[in-house]
This record gives structure tokens, sequence and C-alpha cells, in this order.
């Protein structure tokens, strides 16, 4: 697969962008390229020495909760952590926008997954400002502060953040899952057409949904404004979620082999008398 066409390495335009790509057998696919990954990811995790963030965004019924759930299944329990953020707590408003986000990083050896993520406070409180209010900043007076020099400062402090965990060791890949107004609608009859998907609708979505245009644009802003060499962004076709996990799958296993991990070695004085300790083992 060519991961770099779905890499923003320079000026992209999402309505130029297509969200619909069909990969034959993706399924069968997906299975061998989790098999490889969770391997990975377990020598990742004896190494200690790297960890991993995979950031997943994209509109209501894009398919991140199905996409974590087919990829991670065969991962070790032990080494991967998913975080959902939803609208900040009291607490985490008492904080700067990074701080819940920081605090929730992938500790070395572990692979840390972001549904929704940092880029919440750069979108939907950029296409609802009045939110940004409840974090109580001292230099927003009115909605008048909220324009656009001030977003961008704050994508200017998300690219500082990511830099310096990157230098510390956290790989980051970042993933907008590209879906189509039309199949969105299809997603939302669904969950309404079928009475056990009902719980997954909310009358919000139709809301959001007005708004494609505003988050369409704000969405191309903050990727072509924060994909970097050292945390990339990659748009995928999300229209068919069993291609759209394929690709996410193939993209992060193609960028994590790149690090070449490695199972660390016994201690000499352990290596030294494995033959030895083998033999207590077997005279028990």
């Amino acid at each position: 697969m060519d991961i770099e066409k779905y890499k923003v390495s320079s000026k992209i335009s999402l309505q130029n962008s297509i969200t619909k790509e069909v990969i034959e057998d993706a399924e069968k696919k997906l299975k061998k390229v989790r098999k490889k990954l969770s391997k990975l990811q377990d020598t990742m995790y004896a190494e200690g020495k790297y960890s991993a963030l995979i950031c997943l965004q994209g509109m209501d019924t894009s398919g991140k909760d199905s996409l974590i759930r087919e990829v991670f299944k065969q991962f070790n329990a032990r080494g991967v952590e998913v975080h959902s953020f939803k609208v900040p707590t009291e607490l985490e408003l008492k904080h700067d926008f990074l701080w819940r986000h920081y605090i929730a990083l992938p500790a070395k050896g572990k692979v840390g997954v972001f549904n929704r993520t940092h880029y919440e406070n750069v979108l939907v409180t950029r296409v609802h400002p009045g939110y940004i209010f409840g974090e109580n900043i001292p230099t927003v007076k009115s909605l008048d502060d909220l324009n656009d020099a001030f977003y961008h400062d704050r994508m200017k402090r998300i690219n500082e953040f990511e830099q310096h965990i990157a230098s510390n060791g956290t790989l980051i890949l970042k993933f907008f899952l590209n879906l189509s107004k039309d199949e969105q609608k299809n997603r939302l009859l669904r969950r309404l057409n079928i009475p056990e998907k009902n719980w997954k609708f909310s009358s919000g979505d139709l809301k959001e949904r007005k708004l494609w245009g505003q988050y369409q644009d704000c969405y191309e802003d903050l990727l072509n404004r924060t994909s970097t060499d050292y945390a990339p962004w990659f748009v995928v076709p999300a229209d068919d979620k069993p291609t759209a996990r394929l690709i996410v799958a193939d993209i992060m296993h193609t960028e994590l082999k790149k690090y070449n991990f490695k199972e660390p070695i016994l201690a000499k004085k352990d290596l030294d008398k494995i033959n030895e300790f083998k033999d207590q083992l077997n005279n028990e």
C-alpha cells in the first residue's frame, strides 16, 4: 500500500479529497496486518524505549469506535490504552486546554489511542466559540477575542506540545477519517431504523450536521497547519469501513516498524547461568 498518498505533506483541500475507497478482501487483509501489529507492539512493550500515540478524528459516525475495536483487538491489553475525550469536566477546565491530554499520554512501551483528541480544542470550540468561556481565560473577554489568530496560536501550541513529546520518544500518528455527508446520512438513518442501534443516536447529531461546512473548513485549516514530520496527519477515506480500518492499520505498521524495536537481552550474569536455571527447574 502506498501510504504516502494519504499523508498530509503539502496543502490539501478536503473538497477535492476522496471519501470512498474500496480495497478487495479488506477484512481478510486486516487480519494479517493485525497479527503483525500485535507482535510489533509486544516487542515495543518489552523494549520500553518508545511509546506510540494514535490520534483519531472525524465527523460523527465516521467509524472511530469500530475502527478501534477491529484494529486493536489482538493487542495485549496491558500494552494499549484508549481515551475517549468528552466535554471537559470542571477540574479539567481549571487547567490549560492541553492538561487533560498530557496526563493521558501513554507510558514508554505502550500504545495510547485518543478517540477524539486535543484537536477538539481548535475544532468544536471554533465552531462553537462560546465553549471557550468555560476555560476562564483572562485575555478572552468577548467573542471578538476568539478570532482566527486565537485558534492559530492554539495550533502552534499543539505543534509545540507534539514536538516536545516526540522528542521524548512518543511516536505520533494522526488519522482524519474523511466521511462524506451522504454516508453520514445513511449511518444516522441506520441508527434510527435498527432498534438495537437507537441508543447511538442523539438529536444533537442533526444539529451538528447542519454545521457540516464549518466543520470541514476547520478540519482543512488544522490539517494544513498541524501536519508535521514528527506528527503527521493521514486523511483516510471513511465511507467504506473495512477499507478505512485496513488503511489505518497498514499505515501504523509501516510507520512503527521503521523504529526496529528489539527485545532486551538478558543480563550477562543471568545469561551465563541459563543452563543452570534450566537444570534447577527440570530437577524440581
